[in-house]
């Protein structure tokens, strides 16, 4: 086993860190890199967004064993967090705790990943190297060995196009500078509700950041009666966005997708189906959006929740097995894939699932997961957890997750 060099975790979000743990547990080295300035940067950009599942899925069991002798103080279990709350109340303690604090370096952008010093095109001349991270921290260039890479990312920097088809909208790119362009959460009733109170603002997606941010308009709304609230899904039906109703073992969840039913059914927020968009077309005070079959809208405001998907550009240099269509760990594709399964029927799975060819390479949290929009932090979790008993040579089979039926978790 080689000693010398630590295991690089990319990301301290809830599933970074929580590899970080498990990792120390095992009696590993870890060193985390994060590109924001604190635990849980990425939560950050939408902490006013009120979390499905509480707390007591929320927080993993080796992260507590770290907090447990502190002075933290462990939420209510059934409580529903924030994002701000997750952050506030359990990422950044963890990160100050003194097993973890001086493994994390902050303001580290990982720029790329390698092996020994060949590209990946050199089979024997990278065998048994160890990994080579690229990273920016501060203007200078970081050059980190590790004897084995975490891939905790998420993808929140990186968000599906607004076009059909996975490709970008004509004159996406040229808006993308605009002031138009909201986002795939804002936080409509704090920092961005001037950019939309009395405006005519459009969500385009399907999914819960839809919900959430239409949920949160017509919450404007009733404040800013002027305000006009469009919603446009590539689907004829809503069905699948109203979600499970009282069938969600996450109640909160199944009570927003009934919410949202009942103010499109009351004319609250008009609806409009069968939508693609085709066209982006920037005004100096509004925004033109076309979709199929020669229809139009002009709004002030443009939500796009259409999804993320993973950037896999720093791992260009790395063997990778990865599905075709999910771009997810090809073992694990079938197992999450979001046309079969929902968050909470996908299996527990491991390091013997996550695996690449590149051996000692893990992509880990919602970055595994690709384009399939059904991840659970406990699921997350389980997965590091896996993952670092895979490293310290224990390679028992996972154990079973204790998820919720959470109902449909589908793409747009």
């Amino acid at each position: 086993m080689d000693t010398t060099h630590p295991v690089v975790v990319i990301g301290a979000g809830p599933v970074g860190l929580a590899a970080a743990a498990h990792l120390l547990e095992r009696g590993l080295q870890p060193l985390v890199l994060e590109a924001g300035d604190h635990a849980g940067a990425a939560v950050s950009h939408w902490g006013h967004i009120r979390l499905f599942s509480p707390w007591q899925y929320t927080i993993d069991a080796a992260c507590r064993r770290l907090l447990d002798p502190t002075d933290w103080q462990p939420p209510r279990p059934t409580e529903l967090p924030s994002g701000d709350q997750l952050v506030q109340n359990y990422l950044e303690p963890l990160a100050r705790s003194t097993a973890l604090r001086e493994r994390i370096r902050f303001g580290a952008r990982v720029t790329g990943i390698s092996r020994g010093s060949r590209d990946k095109t050199h089979t024997s001349a990278r065998q048994g190297q160890p990994f080579l991270i690229h990273a920016l921290q501060q203007g200078r260039c970081l050059e980190i060995q590790a004897r084995a890479v975490i891939d905790a990312s998420g993808t929140w920097d990186s968000p599906n196009p607004l076009g059909a088809a996975g490709l970008p909208a004509a004159g996406e790119g040229d808006a993308a500078s605009a002031p138009h362009l909201l986002g795939p959460l804002p936080d409509v009733l704090g920092t961005d509700r001037d950019r939309v109170s009395g405006k005519r603002v459009l969500v385009v997606g399907s999914g819960h950041s839809a919900t959430n941010t239409l949920l949160n308009l017509a919450a404007l709304k009733r404040e800013e009666p002027a305000t006009e609230i469009l919603w446009a899904i590539r689907r004829d039906s809503p069905q699948r966005s109203y979600g499970g109703g009282d069938q969600d073992e996450l109640p909160e969840r199944g009570a927003l997708g009934q919410r949202l039913r009942r103010l499109v059914e009351a004319g609250r927020i008009t609806l409009i189906r069968s939508a693609e968009v085709r066209a982006l077309d920037v005004h100096q005070d509004a925004l033109r959006v076309s979709f199929n079959a020669g229809h139009s809208e002009t709004v002030n405001a443009l939500a796009a929740a259409t999804g993320f998907r993973p950037d896999l550009g720093i791992l260009r240099e790395l063997r990778l097995d990865l599905d075709p269509a999910v771009e997810a760990p090809v073992r694990l594709a079938p197992l999450i894939d979001p046309q079969l399964h929902s968050c909470g029927t996908v299996p527990a799975h491991g390091a013997e699932v996550l695996a690449h060819p590149e051996e000692g390479f893990f992509i880990a949290g919602m970055k595994s997961y690709g384009r399939a929009p059904t991840f659970l932090l406990a699921t997350g979790y389980e997965q590091v957890r896996s993952i670092a008993a895979h490293l310290a040579g224990d390679n028992a089979a996972p154990r079973e997750l204790n998820l919720p039926a959470t109902g449909v978790c589908a793409a747009e």
